[in-house]
């Protein structure tokens, strides 16, 4: 607290200490707000403009209704300023609810040290957190008992994003976190700055699955077609009709031509988000990855997501990544590369691995080489970059082209892709 503001800085003290005039400036409802970028984990980033009028209505729908914010709340998102749930987490001051930002790491010094974003939702008594699956995750998987160490009796929900929540990470949240509160993994997008697929307060929870579609959110799952797809099989996430938070344009993007070929490519007058997306028989939905970073082994379609839930849940298992490398309509070659702790038999944990998705998936699950590695691509919202990663080593583009800054431990791509490579090569 005393220390003295870095050169340059205006203290905030100073900044707020001046009462001004509020100004209104009436605009149209879809003029210009704020620009959002993609990840560019896909190509190159895309700069998304969201308007007022859209975020608004589409943010006062979430946080009102869906998350049954109020005065009474503080919410806690963690998040960067260039992930959408920034965006989405100041529009908790609609609803009156207080906001908690955190500047640090969570995982310093150690998952449950006092960066925790545990220490910080018992120390600002937040009754709702916002964060990721992958930190949820992590969690679970290094056997922390947030409920018993913190006083965490008033959070009531936990949304979280990034990447599908594993079914034996949620039955963590319940009985390590709190058996008490809404658990909502949720799916959206930069592209809409609001979910896809989320949950809601009258809506039960499974396990592994996402309760309901959105007030107003008309998702389907379609088959390449443009039909409907069959409960319990993967097509693609589709919203038949408009959302007022979609984008009204892209930045630069001349006569919308980027921005038609981005969305309604597939479909003539249907967004297509790039998901795969399950309806179960309960009127749940489930993503299973990124429909172009989707396996097919002779024929037969594999979700990343079907592996993850697996690999997630092994012991020495620190994370994964799978890919599938195609020979023109075989069978092609799949590849799992697998980060582990120090001293562990990788000849021993290769061969679990495999008999384990083995019994619990099916024969084809099983990859045709276990590459151990020093770790997984992650950009810093926990999301895997498996698609870069494959062009990279398909020769469709160079490492240069795709931004290394997104990547969390940037220096370890390089090992990654000779490791991979190498096996490609000569088995």
């Amino acid at each position: 607290p005393d220390a003295a503001a870095p050169e340059g800085a205006e203290p905030y003290a100073d900044f707020t200490r001046d009462e001004g005039e509020i100004l209104f400036d009436p605009v149209p409802f879809d003029h210009p707000l704020t620009v959002l970028f993609s990840s560019g984990t896909t190509g190159k980033p895309k700069a998304i403009v969201h308007s007022h009028g859209g975020l608004l209505l589409e943010h006062y729908k979430a946080m009102g209704l869906h998350f049954g914010m109020s005065e009474a709340d503080t919410a806690f998102w963690f998040s960067t300023t260039g992930w959408m749930v920034w965006t989405l987490g100041v529009s908790s001051l609609l609803v009156g609810a207080a906001v908690v930002l955190e500047d640090g790491d969570p995982n310093w010094p150690t998952l449950d040290g006092e960066w925790s974003q545990w220490a910080i939702l018992a120390e600002t008594e937040a009754t709702y957190l916002g964060t990721g699956a992958a930190y949820l995750a992590a969690c679970a998987h290094a056997g922390l008992e947030p409920g018993k160490k913190w006083d965490l009796s008033r959070v009531r929900e936990i949304q979280c994003s990034g990447t599908p929540l594993a079914a034996d990470v949620a039955g963590w949240v319940y009985e390590s976190v709190s058996p008490d509160l809404l658990l909502a993994p949720t799916s959206g997008g930069t592209d809409i700055c609001a979910a896809f697929i989320g949950a809601s307060p009258l809506t039960p929870v499974y396990a592994g699955e996402m309760s309901c579609r959105p007030l107003g959110v008309a998702v389907q799952s379609w088959d390449p077609q443009g039909r409907p797809a069959a409960t319990g099989m993967a097509g693609e996430l589709v919203a038949t009709r408009p959302m007022p938070s979609m984008p009204v344009f892209f930045w630069g993007d001349e006569n919308f031509e980027r921005y038609r070929n981005s969305y309604f490519g597939a479909y003539e007058g249907v967004w297509r988000h790039g998901d795969w997306l399950i309806r179960t028989e309960r009127g749940s939905w489930v993503t299973t990855g990124r429909s172009d970073a989707t396996l097919n082994r002779g024929g037969v379609r594999l979700g990343t997501a079907e592996f993850y839930a697996v690999l997630d849940g092994l012991r020495n298992v620190q994370d994964s990544m799978v890919l599938h490398f195609e020979d023109g309509g075989g069978m092609g070659k799949l590849v799992l590369r697998v980060e582990v702790a120090a001293d562990v038999d990788e000849k021993q944990l290769g061969a679990d691995i495999r008999t384990t998705l083995r019994s619990v998936l099916s024969p084809r699950h099983v990859p045709d080489y276990v590459v151990f590695v020093p770790s997984i691509p992650r950009n810093p919202t926990g999301k895997r970059l498996d698609i870069p990663l494959k062009r990279v080593m398909q020769g469709a583009v160079t490492g240069e082209d795709i931004d290394l800054g997104a990547v969390v431990r940037p220096d370890d791509v390089g090992d990654t892709v000779q490791r991979v490579n190498r096996v490609l090569a000569h088995g």
